[in-house]
C-alpha cells in the first residue's frame, strides 16, 4: 500500500530538471553520507559508526579512522579538512589523516537531526535535517543565516537526507528518503526549487549524495539494498563555472 501511494506521488511530480543515466553500482553496507574528494579521486563515506572510510572510485579502501563522536551521520570537506556531524547536534573538525582539529562542539543552537552537509565556496555550511525537514545556511562560526522549510515546497520535501553542490551551476541537490518521496530535489544556489527526479527505478531509501564535477558523475547512496549508484547526469541549467581538476594523485 505504501509503495502504491509513493508511486502515485512520484507520478504527480513536476517535470524533472536532471537527466540521470545509471553507469555502475557498488555494494556497501549502510552508506549514510558521501563526499567526493578530488585530491584522492575517492569517496569519503560515513556509515553511522564512529569511523570514516575513504575509498577509491573502484572501491579500494585508502584510509579508515575514528573520531571522537559516537557516530558519524554526515560529512563534508571544509578548507581541505573534514567536517563531521553525529546527527544529534554534535560536530567535529578533522584532518584527512584523522587528526582532531579541536574537540567536538555544537555548531548552532536547536540543531537536532543533521543528516547531510555541504560547504559553499565562501565557507557557508548548508545542512539538511530530517525530522524538522529543513535546510539551513550557517556560517562557519555558527551564525544561522536562513532556513528553508521542506513542508513549504510543492511537492513537500519531508525527509531530506543528503546534500551536494553542483560546482558547475551552483545548484543544490538533495535526496529525500523512502519515508518522503524517494527522489532527488534540485534547487538553485538561493534555495529555489527547480525540479524533482524520482529515484525509485534505481533504489530505495537514498541517504547520501556526492558529485564529481569534472566528469558529471553523481553518486547516490541507497540504504535499502546497501549500495552506491554512480550516474552520469545532466542539468538544463547552463554552467556558470568550469570544474577544477581532480585526481591529481593518479
Amino acid at each position: 500500500m505504501l509503495r502504491t501511494i509513493i508511486l502515485g506521488l512520484v507520478a504527480a511530480l513536476p517535470a524533472q530538471a536532471l537527466e540521470l543515466n545509471l553507469r555502475d553500482f557498488y555494494d556497501l553496507n549502510r552508506p549514510a553520507s558521501l563526499e567526493f574528494d578530488p585530491a584522492f579521486c575517492g569517496l569519503w563515506i560515513a556509515n553511522e559508526s564512529s569511523e570514516l572510510v575513504l575509498v577509491t572510485l573502484d572501491g579500494e579502501e585508502l584510509r579508515r579512522f575514528k573520531s571522537d563522536l559516537t557516530r558519524i551521520k554526515a560529512i563534508a570537506i571544509e578548507d581541505n579538512n573534514l567536517l563531521i556531524a553525529d546527527g544529534f547536534g554534535g560536530f567535529q573538525r578533522l584532518s584527512k589523516n584523522g587528526d582532531a582539529l579541536g574537540a567536538p562542539f555544537r555548531l548552532a543552537p536547536g540543531m537536532v537531526d543533521t543528516e547531510g552537509m555541504a560547504v559553499t565556496g565562501d565557507g557557508t555550511i548548508i545542512i539538511v535535517e530530517d525530522d524538522p525537514a529543513r535546510m539551513m545556511w550557517i556560517t562557519p562560526d555558527g551564525t544561522l543565516q536562513r532556513t528553508l522549510d521542506g513542508h513549504s515546497l510543492s511537492p513537500m520535501m519531508t525527509e531530506p537526507q543528503g546534500i551536494a553542490i553542483d560546482e558547475k551551476t551552483g545548484h543544490l541537490l538533495v535526496v529525500d528518503d523512502w519515508e518522503g518521496l524517494n527522489s532527488l530535489f534540485e534547487f538553485t544556489a538561493a534555495g529555489d526549487l527547480i525540479g524533482v527526479t524520482p529515484l525509485i527505478e534505481y533504489g530505495t531509501d537514498p541517504e547520501g549524495i556526492a558529485i564529481r564535477p569534472s566528469t558529471d558523475t553523481l553518486f547516490i547512496a541507497f540504504d535499502q539494498g546497501a549500495g552506491i549508484g554512480a550516474f552520469d547526469f545532466r542539468t538544463d541549467a547552463e554552467a556558470q563555472t568550469e570544474p577544477s581538476g581532480d585526481c591529481v594523485m593518479f
